[in-house]
């Protein structure tokens, strides 16, 4: 349990770090870093187009492993969504390297050794993810979780006060709020959906193969599909030329 006291005071930091702006997911963000003794996080939410979507990183390696989250579709924080808490205090655990395989060493090299995922829910919907990172391996004590699990109470408030309000609700899911970081991936989606007559689950894996396959982020790719400079045809993964550098004639 938390104090009231304690409790009181974890619910003025977001406002704290706000000042005389209103609180916002930026501002949470920051104050679980400094409640948790972390060095980075990240708020990602549940969509209906795609499994999930970070609306802000904290810094620009919680960024890139927030994005291979996305592109390669596993890690801790594609796990909480539908599993609950994922505590990691060391990615280069044995059972971390063979759960996520390709995850795990990845987000090792951009510079994080630990991750603790924390869902946001409000009891049937599923609004999103805190995200908590740690460059070097360590968990969270008892009071640095139960600040974190508080905090997480606070985003999914922030998260519900920042969706439009005349979007019709779905049971299970949050609207989508705006300002999202990548909308480029959801119309990307899309249109691959028709390309290939797929559900849009699908042609999200699609995308996160051809990004995966060939090295690149997964809004990069996405943007190339919007451009009409990248398409995925039924023959092979995709077709088409890059500005990049990069050119696919299929697989």
């Amino acid at each position: 349990m938390v104090r009231p006291g304690r409790r009181m005071w974890l619910w003025s930091l977001a406002p704290a770090h706000a000042g005389d702006g209103p609180a916002a997911v930026e501002h949470l963000c920051a104050a679980a870093i400094a409640a948790t003794a972390t060095d980075g996080a990240a708020v990602a939410v549940a969509l209906e187009a795609a499994p999930r979507e970070t609306i802000y990183s904290s810094n620009r390696i919680v960024s890139e492993v927030e994005e291979l989250s996305l592109t390669l579709g596993e890690g801790p924080c594609v796990d909480a969504l539908d599993g609950g808490l994922e505590r990691v205090p060391d990615l280069c655990a044995g059972r971390c390297l063979a759960r996520w395989p390709v995850f795990a060493p990845a987000a090792v090299q951009a510079g994080v050794r630990a991750i603790f995922a924390l869902p946001l829910q409000i009891g049937a919907i599923r609004l999103g993810v805190l995200d908590l990172y740690r460059g070097e391996p360590g968990d969270l004590d008892r009071g640095q979780l139960r600040d974190a699990l508080m905090l997480a109470d606070t985003a999914c408030a922030l998260l519900l006060d920042a969706t439009e309000q005349d979007v019709p609700q779905v049971p299970g899911r949050v609207p989508e709020p705006a300002g999202l970081q990548h909308p480029e991936v959801h119309q990307a989606t899309g249109m691959v959906s028709v390309q290939l007559g797929l559900s849009a689950a699908l042609a999200l894996i699609r995308l996160r193969a051809y990004a995966y396959a060939h090295e690149r982020r997964l809004r990069d790719v996405a943007r190339d599909v919007v451009a009409r400079r990248l398409r995925f045809g039924h023959g092979d993964i995709a077709h088409g030329s890059q500005p990049d550098g990069h050119r696919s004639d299929g697989d």
